[in-house]
């Protein structure tokens, strides 16, 4: 089997909604990091690449379905690379590397360029067609922003709960305080502005044309527990603990990363960062949808013939902080490795774009430290997790990591 690896990420900063990008098309956003990774590939004929797969939550709008293929040709690579979009919510530009992962596995392509863009200030409302012309009644424009839409009337109650009201429940299931969740989101912040300040994502991010945005939008350096603990509760007027403080907000971004084979080194002109050494996926009922990282973390190392001893870094995507907390509760790892750059609460949360950037960031993470092996892990709106596991290929003999 060839191993796949991952040369190389670039992403947008992320922007606020209504905000600092949300006059650029997601395909535009797209097309941007597409033309941004091509350009950091000194040695590349665009001719051999094998085809793009980039993740995309909404799809409803001015994507136009298949943002792979228009972010391709928006790009001006060549109209005979194949494109194609993966729909997995919040996890779909992580599973846009899985799948081209898999591929380079099965020999089926040597160099696959993937992604996510999201564009949730632009995201349209909806109407509903109707079975007669005309209706007597009033139709309800639906919003495609955020969570569930047009639902069907044979989804049980439960499942169909907004994600905060779910994330309220995962806490209630798990133990986890609002002085927890306020002080995770206060370390979010923190830690985002000072990987900022110190260059951590120079290399990692690409400013957009006709923008003034240069960092992400959401950042606020100095919060604190005891700020964020002031916020009302936003989805719980009684025994709510989901704040806009403790939640990642609405935003809009795209990503980008290099997936090739060993031989794809000669073709970019650049050296791997690291293997893709194991990944998994799992499933949970809907309103826990917070906590199915944790099994999917668990069957990605095992895949990769590790322990959570071994590990040194982790990049969870931080939905809520309620439910970031369960799965490192859960795992039993120090919380000083997960997300020592900072995460989604500071950053923002482009759904799909999210994925992507947890994996470029684990890459350079994992460069940075020299730490061997790496966790990326997301959880995804109807109750489903994604895993990636990353060896860093110029670890040669690094201690593990040791539990705390």
């Amino acid at each position: 089997m060839n191993q796949a690896y991952i040369y190389d990420a670039v992403r947008t900063p992320f922007g606020k909604f209504g905000s600092g990008l949300a006059s650029i098309r997601p395909d535009d956003l797209a097309a941007h990091v597409i033309r941004e990774s091509v350009k950091r590939a000194p040695q590349l004929d665009v001719e051999h690449i094998d085809e793009v797969v980039f993740g995309n939550a909404n799809g409803a709008g001015e994507e136009n379905r298949n943002i792979a293929r228009m972010g391709t040709l928006l790009a001006g690579l060549p109209v005979s690379i194949p494109g194609t979009t993966v729909n997995r919510l919040c996890g779909s530009s992580l599973d846009a590397a899985i799948i081209a992962s898999r591929q380079i596995n099965a020999g089926d392509a040597e160099l696959m360029l993937v992604g996510g863009a999201e564009s949730m200030s632009r995201a349209p409302w909806v109407l509903p067609k109707t079975e007669k012309p005309y209706p007597a009644g009033d139709l309800t424009l639906a919003s495609t922003t955020l969570g569930w839409r047009l639902v069907n009337k044979a989804m049980p109650s439960e499942w169909t709960i907004s994600l905060g009201e779910a994330t309220e429940r995962l806490r209630e299931k798990y133990g986890v305080t609002r002085q927890q969740q306020d002080e995770f989101a206060a370390d979010s912040h923190n830690l985002s502005a000072k990987a900022w300040d110190e260059g951590f994502y120079d290399n990692l991010v690409s400013v957009v044309p006709g923008t003034d945005l240069t960092r992400d939008e959401g950042i606020r350096a100095g919060s604190s527990a005891e700020k964020l603990g002031g916020l009302k509760t936003v989805f719980r007027n009684e025994n709510g603990t989901v704040t806009a403080g403790n939640s990642s907000p609405l935003s809009d971004g795209a990503s980008a990363a290099w997936i090739g084979s060993e031989r794809a080194a000669g073709l970019l002109g650049m050296e791997p960062l690291a293997r893709i050494a194991g990944r998994g996926a799992h499933a949970n009922d809907p309103q826990y949808f917070g906590y199915a990282p944790v099994e999917a973390a668990n069957k990605a190392l095992a895949k990769a013939g590790i322990g959570w001893d071994q590990v040194g870094a982790v990049e969870l995507n931080e939905a809520f902080a309620a439910q970031s907390v369960a799965c490192i509760n859960a795992w039993g790892v120090d919380p000083a490795i997960v997300n020592q750059h900072g995460g989604a609460i500071a950053m923002g949360h482009p759904l799909g774009a999210s994925g992507t950037r947890i994996l470029g960031t684990l890459a350079r993470s994992l460069q940075a430290s020299g730490q061997r092996w790496g966790v990326a892990a997301i959880c995804i709106g109807v109750g489903q997790g994604l895993a990636v596991v990353l060896e860093n290929v110029t670890a040669d003999s690094v201690p593990d990591n040791r539990k705390a």
